[in-house]
């Protein structure tokens, strides 16, 4: 990927808002190759998907945003930066009869790391399509699993029922790939709804670098690397995993994506106040949703040498 960037560096030119032919099939072939999505699915590269989350709204024109009760802020960010009703919604249990113009679904999820089963994700896909409401997936942790079967895609044909109309996959290669500084990312899904994105994002000159689009199709192109991360990060959550439950943590959540949704059953920030004096960082769960209130989110991003520091204190802390 370095090397696929630098030998692009030679880019005085302005680059396409699509993206290149070759970016555009790299991503396409890992889409049909992880996911097995079919028919003529759109992509367009962001500038790091944090992007593409605050803005989506506004450059859909949505005047209503769902988003999971339990969720990454920026989903609510997004709503508010379009002047748009935020609706904090539980995903996991039911969509009631609430009248959306965008929904958003992150699985697995930040902050717990709970993957949405297909059944579920079909049902979000049907309960949206009767109502005219876009889906739009955050799947930036969908390479991140460590039981199981692999998270699917809301353009999986297992979901859709083979039809992208009104969905949007959000998929970010910070995580997956490592490449968090170079702000890299695609949207894909539904021919149309990309087209009009598309069309906004020229005028509003969100374009990608081309040497960070040659890196992006390098990535996409690779598998092993993707393999060779997340055996690195389950190696993390499985030292850190045991050591929190040990210190009278009770670890919620699913089986993938980057953190750790812990509790001891009291207020967050007192928890967050206890590890920091051990000189452990995490955050308070109250940052994703007032039903965070006694949780905090711990992230397996630190180097294995924090990370065995961490689980040493906690040891030393609980004997």
């Amino acid at each position: 990927m370095q090397q696929a960037l630098a030998a692009a560096a030679d880019a005085p030119g302005y680059p396409a808002t699509a993206g290149t032919d070759r970016l555009r099939a790299a991503a396409t072939g890992w889409l049909r190759r992880r996911f097995g999505v079919s028919g003529d699915v759109a992509v367009l590269p962001v500038i790091g998907t944090k992007e593409l989350v605050a803005w989506l709204p506004t450059l859909l024109g949505a005047t209503s945003v769902g988003f999971p009760a339990l969720a990454y802020p920026t989903y609510d960010v997004g709503a508010r930066l379009a002047s748009a009703r935020g609706v904090a919604v539980d995903a996991l249990v039911s969509l009631g009869p609430q009248r959306l113009d965008l929904l958003w679904v992150n699985s697995p999820s930040n902050p717990t790391g709970r993957v949405s089963p297909p059944e579920h994700l079909r049902k979000v896909v049907g309960w949206a399509r009767e109502r005219g409401c876009v889906v739009a997936s955050d799947e930036c942790y969908a390479e991140l699993w460590y039981d199981g079967e692999p998270p699917v895609s809301v353009l999986s044909p297992s979901v859709c029922g083979g039809s992208l109309d009104g969905l949007l996959a959000v998929h970010s290669l910070s995580k997956r790939s490592n490449l968090a500084g170079y702000r890299a990312g695609f949207v894909a899904g539904d021919p149309a709804l990309v087209a009009r994105l598309l069309e906004l994002r020229k005028h509003a000159g969100m374009i990608v670098p081309a040497p960070v689009e040659a890196a992006m199709s390098a990535a996409l192109d690779d598998d092993e690397h993707v393999a060779a991360q997340r055996n690195l990060y389950a190696a993390r959550r499985a030292a850190l995993l045991p050591a929190l439950e040990r210190a009278g943590f009770t670890v919620d959540g699913g089986d993938a994506g980057l953190y750790l949704w812990a509790t001891r059953g009291e207020p967050c920030r007192r928890t967050v106040d206890d590890l920091a004096a051990l000189g452990i960082l995490v955050a308070p769960g109250e940052f994703y949703g007032a039903d965070g209130g006694r949780h905090v989110r711990v992230a397996l991003t630190a180097t294995d040498e924090r990370i065995a520091a961490a689980v040493a204190r906690l040891k030393e802390a609980s004997t």
